[in-house]
Formats: C-alpha cells, sequence, structure tokens
C-alpha cells in the first residue's frame, strides 16, 4: 500500500536559515510579500531585521502583526481584507503556530475567497493559496511543515481543524536560534506539543514507515532535551535538537495524522483559554493510559525511543515506564493541572459532554489506536480533576 507525502517544497534548517528569506523569494519569483505575525517578534526585532534585510535586496514588504494566541476568526479577518485588497504575491509567516496558522489561513481566504468555516474538515483544501514561506520561532507545534491549521470559531468556541496540501507551506526556514528567547513556559509548552505530536504519529491508525521514521527519530530528539531547555534556555546545542525535533515531528503528524490528545485538547483550549501544547500536556499521561491496551507494542517503542526504556524491558515494562516518565515530564515542567491553572470545575464538568462531541467531529480520536466513545472521552475529562 502506498502513501502520499507531503512537504514544503524548499526547506533550510540550520542556524542562519532565517536569513534566506530574500533569496527563497527569488527562487518561488515572488517580489511583494505580506509579513504575517506577531507583537512579540515585532519587540524582538525579528520583524525589523526582515523588512531591513528585503529593503536591501529593493523589496518592499507590508506587515500584518495582528495574529493573537489561538486565532480566532476575527483574528485573521483583517490580514484576510489586506490580500483581498492589495496584490500580494507571498506570505513569509513569522512567529509560533499561531502566526503561521493565522497566516495558512489569511493565504486561503484571502485568495480562494469564502469564511473560515468553509474550509473545516471534512471539506479537503487541496487548491493553493498564496505561497508561503514559514519562519518558525518556537520548536513545538510543526505548522511550518503541515497540511493543516486551526481557527477557533468564536460564536460557537469550536476550534476547527482545516486540512488539505493547500495549507502545506511551499517554503519552511528553520532556525533555532530564533528560540533562544523563548520563556520558560513557552518552552515546556511548545515542547511537550511536539512530543506529543511524535507520539501520536508513531501510534495513529494512519501511521506508515515514512511518518513512523520520523517521528521515532522525533522523540529521540526531544525527550532527552526537553527538560535542558526548560533549565537552561541558552544552551544551543538542545535547542537545535528541539527544533529539529519538532519539524520531524510535524512532518510525522502531517503523513499520518494526531489522535485522541489532539482531538480533546482543542475543546479544552477554546472553551477555557489553555495554550494549545498546555492541555495536551494535561491529557497526555491520561489519554496514553488509555490507548495503551490497544497498542502496547507501538508504546512501548516510543519509549524505547525517548530513551526511558530499552529493548531488555518487555512491552509491559516499557509502557509502564512511558507512563511514569509522561507523568515526571509534567511535574518537571510545572504543567498546571486544569484546577491549578484556574479553570472553574462546575464550568468544565458542564462542557464535558460538548467536548468530547467537538473533539469526536474533529476526526482525530478516529485515528486513535483506542477509538472513545463520548462517555469514555467525558471520563478522561473528569480524571483530570483527579
Amino acid at each position: 500500500m502506498s502513501h502520499q507525502i507531503l512537504l514544503p517544497r524548499m526547506m533550510e534548517i540550520g542556524k542562519g536559515a532565517s536569513n534566506k528569506v530574500s533569496e527563497v523569494l527569488v527562487k518561488l519569483n515572488c517580489r511583494k510579500p505580506l509579513l504575517v505575525t506577531d507583537q512579540m517578534m515585532v519587540e524582538l526585532g525579528y520583524v525589523d531585521k526582515i523588512v531591513a534585510e528585503l529593503a536591501a535586496k529593493s523589496t518592499v514588504v507590508d506587515v500584518f502583526a495582528d495574529t493573537v494566541p489561538e486565532p480566532t476568526v476575527s483574528s485573521i479577518e483583517a490580514g484576510v481584507a489586506m490580500v483581498r485588497n492589495n496584490n500580494y504575491d507571498s506570505i513569509i509567516a513569522l512567529g509560533g503556530g499561531s502566526p503561521i496558522d493565522s497566516a495558512k489561513a489569511i493565504a486561503i481566504v484571502g485568495k480562494k475567497g469564502g469564511q473560515m468555516r468553509d474550509y473545516k474538515f471534512p471539506q479537503i483544501t487541496d487548491e493553493p493559496g498564496l505561497p508561503i514561506i514559514a519562519i518558525p520561532t518556537t520548536a513545538g507545534t510543526g505548522s511550518e511543515v503541515t497540511r493543516f491549521t486551526i481557527i477557533t470559531d468564536e460564536t460557537t468556541s469550536e476550534k476547527m481543524l482545516c486540512v488539505g496540501s493547500g495549507f502545506m507551506p511551499t517554503a519552511a526556514l528553520v532556525d533555532y536560534s530564533l528560540t533562544l528567547s523563548l520563556p520558560q513556559r513557552i518552552t515546556a509548552d511548545t515542547g511537550i506539543d511536539a512530543l506529543t505530536h511524535a507520539i501520536e504519529a508513531y501510534v495513529s491508525r494512519k501511521a506508515n514507515l515514512y511518518s513512523d521514521a520520523q517521528a521515532l527519530s522525533a522523540m529521540a530528539l526531544i525527550a532527552p532535551n526537553l527538560r535542558t531547555v526548560f533549565a537552561d534556555g541558552r544552551n544551543e546545542q538542545a535547542r537545535e535538537a528541539m527544533m529539529l525535533g519538532a519539524t520531524l515531528a510535524g512532518i510525522a503528524f502531517s503523513n499520518s495524522s494526531v489522535a485522541l490528545v489532539h482531538g480533546m485538547s482543542r475543546p479544552i483550549g477554546a472553551a477555557f483559554h489553555v495554550p494549545h501544547g498546555l492541555s495536551n500536556a494535561m491529557l497526555l499521561p491520561a489519554v496514553t493510559a488509555y490507548s495503551i491496551p490497544s497498542a502496547k507494542a507501538r508504546y512501548a517503542q516510543c519509549a524505547r525511543a525517548m530513551g526511558v526504556a530499552t529493548q531488555a524491558n518487555t512491552d509491559e515494562q516499557a509502557t509502564a515506564l512511558l507512563l511514569e516518565e509522561l507523568c515526571a515530564l509534567n511535574a518537571d515542567l510545572q504543567v498546571p493541572t486544569p484546577a491549578e491553572f484556574g479553570i472553574d470545575k462546575a464550568a468544565f464538568f458542564a462542557l464535558t459532554t460538548t467536548m468530547a462531541e467537538q473533539a469526536l467531529a474533529s476526526g482525530s480520536p478516529g485515528n486513535n489506536p483506542r477509538i472513545p466513545s463520548i462517555t469514555e472521552m467525558e471520563t478522561i475529562y473528569t480524571s483530570l480533576w483527579s
């Protein structure tokens, strides 16, 4: 059985890769880009650096810097309007997953028209929008190499999963030096997000030999280095490993799928404004414990790839060590429980059925090795308070 593999047309990986923007624009024959980013990238000086680099090559770039964390339909409207009212031929996406996801949505809706909801899964969007040059500044989402974007419909509090090769960036410039200034909390949350991508890609019902290779390599890079970058963000060797691991994890899940953790995570983020990586972390141990009986050998191999088990361990031992490690990792990275995050328990419990229904509608739980019912997902949600 064959598997379609989708990747950006061009990738530049390593320190200084982000300096290649003007070269990539020339290769794409693009002369009028829109830079989509957020205010943090402006404050850090990354935007001015790109603007100056392009100006030196006689390229003028307009900037849309009003993307928000966990992007919503309304948050991208001004960017969509800019694309519709100007003759841009490309988009430069600079930032973490939220600016890159916003850029993908702006590129599609701005060029193709319609509303964001028109592109919600199970709709598949393979026709491209404007070409995107993605420059990630976190080691987490892998959005620079994926065929997905996630935009929240604030009228329904639903995180809409949008899928298709049209959302795949044309080029990815993966420069770990841009992550050296990341705060501890963002480092932890994005790092666990990347680890979750790799694990879910490997245990997914849509896994294949290609995605397996990327997922196992990603786990081997992320697991030994996540605590290191959390403790010492200036450690370049660990930052480089994390950045490459996050990109490989993105390639893995983009060419297989995510599964139950992501399906259940998105509604928590939409309803209670929990950052995506953090809601993944809250769920990862519980969902893994639920799922292991249906894929014990796969989860055991995850433990071995992460370095917490060896070939000498039985699968039973390895999966026990994996669960122990996921709980210890959350403790070491100071991942709060929903209660510690400040979520109201009554409000959370009142929404468990709705969140489970939204998770199921996203399609991701159907990729899990053990496919849950609504009731089982409700039980997992409520167990997060124990």
